[in-house]
């Protein structure tokens, strides 16, 4: 058994501060698009480009410097659950990574906040490291065959539905957070759901697969 979690929504509560960004770059740019921040939700910044701002380096390079002055701005803090459930798992050996929409600059202001989540992974693999963006399964797929795993063998605790596409793309069991996203959407792709990560523990993960 492999568990991949997604980290905003998932294991940082950061959703709110990126929904109001995301929320005033629509208003901004696509007034005619109401729901902008959450179209955009869970997808990398280049596919965010390639379907909002395409052939428009300047508008390009305009997001890329909005966005990492806000998240240098950010605060990063765990949601409920997440750091004693790391802990928890790393201490009875289960195999865990981070498979986040996230660049390598946003994580390293992730890392300076939390010098110790590391520790308490296998792995962080973040946008670099998957071809496609999330709803497309390449992420989870990618990290999977990384450990070696069977995609029917992991499983991956998401909260967008973007994050929950992908994972049920991916052919991969789906534990679904309520901590972002409506019930009736997490329902739809996952076989399990929770408030948020103080309500799972080790033996939530055993249960998929008895």
């Amino acid at each position: 058994m492999t568990i991949l979690f997604d980290l905003d929504g998932v294991l940082l509560d950061t959703e709110p501060q990126y929904s109001a960004f995301w929320a005033q770059v629509g208003r901004e740019l696509f007034p005619d698009v109401p729901d902008f921040a959450k179209r955009v939700k869970g997808n990398t910044l280049r596919h965010i480009f390639d379907t909002w701002f395409a052939n428009d380096e300047q508008a390009q390079d305009d997001m890329r410097r909005r966005l990492g002055e806000h998240e240098t701005q950010m605060t990063y803090p765990y949601l409920p659950g997440a750091e004693r459930l790391l802990a928890e798992l790393g201490a009875a050996s289960c195999r865990t990574a981070i498979v986040t929409s996230s660049s390598l600059p946003k994580m390293a202001f992730v890392l300076r906040e939390h010098p110790e989540l590391p520790s308490l992974v296998d792995r962080i693999f973040t946008a670099e490291d998957a071809a496609r963006s999330k709803p497309a399964p390449d992420c989870f797929l990618n990290a999977a065959g990384w450990y070696g795993e069977a995609p029917e063998r992991c499983v991956v605790v998401e909260d967008s539905e973007n994050g929950l596409l992908a994972a049920h793309n991916a052919g991969m069991r789906v534990l679904g957070l309520l901590t972002t996203t409506p019930c009736e959407v997490v329902e739809q792709y996952s076989d399990r759901t929770a408030k948020d990560l103080s309500e799972v523990s080790l033996d939530t993960f055993k249960q998929f697969f008895t």
